[in-house]
């Protein structure tokens, strides 16, 4: 297996003035392809900043970040973005949809930047909200969908661009408990479909779709297991 994403050492601190506040000390881990992990840890643990960090989002104070063979710890801006586009699919609490356009024009909108023509991004979009099971609502705008919906629609988006990663920040955090087993479950079927995911959650029966699941607690990574009896999709 081969790692798509490997942290050596990495920090991150803020300034206060001449106060420094240590957010991450010192982390180190590595993803293999195909993994799917969940990360925990109680408020100011340092999990968002990380997850920021995995994002491209952020820049690490110091140490090494290496995703899916580039390093991405000293990148500028402009790299940054580009690798972020190209390399990570995101699903957040929020769902993050435009209003205006259809599920099917917001799961395509992140092909419009990689210059791909409207045919086969209309093709590609099709495809993966094939795969969220959202084919009879494809051309439905977000108020005309539910939350559940909203979030197979963020699902299929993060996954049209065929990225190393998804990532998902606690993507359940505004579905009820019937609905959040349902999203669950999706995020089951795209890692057995081969897809490497990281979801950051604070919720444990959410955590238990994981098969590793790693804890942070005050910027060191607490507790690394493998869970060997995994929630299948």
């Amino acid at each position: 297996m081969s790692a798509v994403i490997r942290l050596e050492e990495i920090r991150k601190s803020y300034f206060m003035g001449k106060q420094e506040l240590q957010v991450l000390k010192s982390i180190s881990l590595q993803i293999q392809r195909n993994e799917y992990v969940a990360l925990m840890g109680p408020s100011g643990s340092g999990k968002s900043t990380l997850m920021n960090i995995l994002g491209c989002l952020d820049s690490p104070t110091s140490g090494t970040y290496i995703l899916n063979g580039h390093d991405v710890s000293k990148m500028p801006d402009n790299e940054l973005a580009e690798i972020r586009n190209k390399e990570i699919g995101f699903v957040f609490q929020q769902f993050n949809l435009l209003p205006r356009l259809t599920a099917l024009e917001n799961v395509a909108l992140p092909l419009v930047y990689s210059g791909i023509s409207k045919k086969l991004r209309t093709e590609m979009a099709m495809e993966v909200i094939k795969k969220v099971d959202l084919e009879s609502r494809h051309h439905h705008k977000p108020n005309e969908l539910s939350g559940g919906q909203c979030q197979r629609v963020a699902i299929a988006r993060a996954l049209v661009n065929n990225p190393a990663i998804i990532l998902a920040d606690e993507p359940t955090g505004n579905l009820d408990t019937k609905t959040s087993y349902e999203i669950m479950n999706i995020f089951s079927k795209i890692h057995t479909d081969g897809n490497t995911v990281v979801l950051v959650t604070h919720e444990e029966d959410i955590s238990n779709y994981a098969h590793r699941v790693i804890r942070l607690r005050d910027g060191v990574i607490e507790t690394d297991k493998v869970r060997q009896n995994a929630i299948a999709g």
